[in-house]
Order: C-alpha cells, then structure tokens, then sequence
C-alpha cells in the first residue's frame, strides 16, 4: 500500500513538473498588455520561419493596420517573404470576457482562443498552410510578450499530429502618431 501510494505521489509530482507554462504565469509582468490599445494603429511585423531543426529557412517583413469598432478588432496584415511572395491575413478579435478573446482569419480553421495576463497574450489556433499541391492544417502556439508600449515580441511553435514542425520568431512595433 505504501508503495503504491509513493509511485502515485511520484506520478503526480511529474506530471506537474511535465505542465506547460500558462498566460496566468505572467500576470504580475509588466508593461500591462492590452490588445484594445497595442492592436490600434499602424504596426510593422520583421520576422524569420524555423524548420524543425532550428534553421532560418525564410523571413518576411509585414504592414499591419489594426482598429477596433463596436468592441471588435481588425488587424489587417499584409506579409512580403524574402522570395517575393506576398500574403495577406486579416484578423478579426472578439472579446468573449476578460482578457479572452476569440480570433478568426480566412485561413485559419475553426476559432483561435487568445487569453492575456500581464505583459503577456497566448492565442492558440489551427492554420491551413500551402504544403506541395494540397494544403495541411498545423496547429499554431502563438505567445507575445510586450516589452514596451511600442514593441511586442512574438514567439510561435508550429506542430502537426503534437509534433513540433517549425517556429516563427518575429517583433512587431507600433507606430506612434
């Protein structure tokens, strides 16, 4: 019996040890992000794509126009690839409480969820990607941290079927009039 109870207590200590970081572990980091005031104006996005290796495999430059109307917001992203593609995503945030939004894009599938605790915003969602002839659905793990009223750093991990398949690391900056 009490050798049961330890690996069960030894279980659980792994497990938790094993649980990812959340939003809420930011809560008390500032500056205070708040979607409604970052997301509102002019931004530009400079980033770079990572295979699931680590390699710089593409980069790209972006002009975002972001605005809110009726409690909604829009961020219209317009994407320049380092091989001259272009690629155009618009956002469309719904508040849904509290520091939670839902997030939807004609390329994405299903809702994004986005919740916001102190500096910090995760949005988890599902991206239909050009892949060879066809298309495939890789599941997105965006986390932005804001380092200043001006910049936000974001971080996202690409995986298919749980399995880590790329990363994006880029910095947005907002445009002050």
């Amino acid at each position: 019996m009490l050798l049961r109870s330890l690996q069960a207590f030894l279980l659980l200590t792994f497990l938790s040890a094993c649980s990812g970081v959340q939003v809420s572990d930011y809560s008390d980091m500032q500056p205070v992000f708040s979607a409604e005031q970052f997301f509102d104006g002019k931004l530009t996005a400079h980033g770079v794509v990572k295979d699931r290796g680590g390699r710089v495999i593409r980069s790209f430059n972006a002009d975002i126009v972001a605005y809110w109307k009726d409690g909604v917001g829009t961020l219209e992203e317009d994407f320049v690839f380092d091989d001259g593609e272009e690629q155009r995503r618009v956002w469309t945030l719904t508040p849904t409480g509290q520091n939670s939004y839902i997030g939807t894009a004609g390329d994405v599938v299903g809702d994004g969820t986005m919740t916001v605790s102190g500096n910090s915003a995760f949005l988890d969602y599902v991206l239909r990607i050009p892949y060879r002839a066809d298309t495939i659905d890789v599941r997105v793990d965006d986390r932005m941290y804001l380092l200043s009223e001006t910049v936000l750093l974001n971080e996202s991990t690409l995986s298919k079927f749980g399995v880590r398949v790329g990363n994006l690391l880029l910095v947005i900056t907002k445009t002050l009039d």
